[in-house]
Parts: structure tokens; C-alpha cells; sequence
């Protein structure tokens, strides 16, 4: 009991319990960078021939190994891999925000000894 009351006193510590058990679902999560690219398929008679109406190529680009490498994204995953992706920056925001929130605990425990 004292525990939960001492957590309710403290906002830091209220938000950092909150993001914690947020993690669970970011087990999701990719790496890298959405890419959507337009280009030419080269074949004379198709459509994308006069370079306006151009095909939609979509892509993962992420550091392997230290290099950049890319990924092809089948059209119907396009959406998913989205999402799974912008889950990376939404944990990495959250891991930003649990590391100030004890930067600040261990300042104020430092000052009081």
C-alpha cells in the first residue's frame, strides 16, 4: 500500500509506470525508413512509358551490418509495415521520455544527499 501511494504522489513516477507497460506492444516494430519511390518499368507500351503516370514502387531502408540496405514492400503490406515502423519511433520517443523522467529522479535524489 505504501508503494501505490507514494507512486500517486509522484506524477514522474505515475508517467513512467504508464510507459512502461506501453512497451508490451511495440513487439511489432521495424526498423528503418518507409520509401516510396515512382519510376519507368522500361517496357515501351506501358502506361508509365511517357514518365507521368509512373509506378509506385515501395520500400524498407535500413542499416545492416553498419550499411544501408533496402527492402522491397509488397503493395498489400504496405500499410502494416507502416505502422510497424512508425511504432519504432513512437518507442523511441517513449524511451526518451522514461530516460528524462530518471535523469530528473537521480537529480533530485543527488541534491538530497
Amino acid at each position: 500500500m505504501g508503494v501505490a501511494i507514494f507512486m500517486a504522489a509522484d506524477p514522474d513516477l505515475q508517467l513512467r509506470g504508464q510507459l512502461v507497460r506501453r512497451l508490451g506492444r511495440f513487439r511489432e516494430m521495424l526498423p528503418g525508413s518507409f520509401v516510396e519511390n515512382k519510376r519507368s518499368c522500361g517496357r515501351p507500351n506501358c502506361h508509365c512509358a511517357d514518365g507521368k503516370s509512373l509506378h509506385t514502387q515501395y520500400q524498407i531502408s535500413v542499416l545492416v551490418d553498419g550499411k544501408p540496405k533496402t527492402f522491397h514492400v509488397p503493395k498489400g503490406m504496405v500499410d502494416q509495415v507502416r505502422e510497424k515502423i512508425q511504432l519504432r519511433q513512437r518507442f523511441e520517443a517513449a524511451v526518451a521520455a522514461i530516460c528524462k523522467i530518471n535523469l530528473r529522479r537521480f537529480l533530485k535524489e543527488r541534491e538530497k544527499s
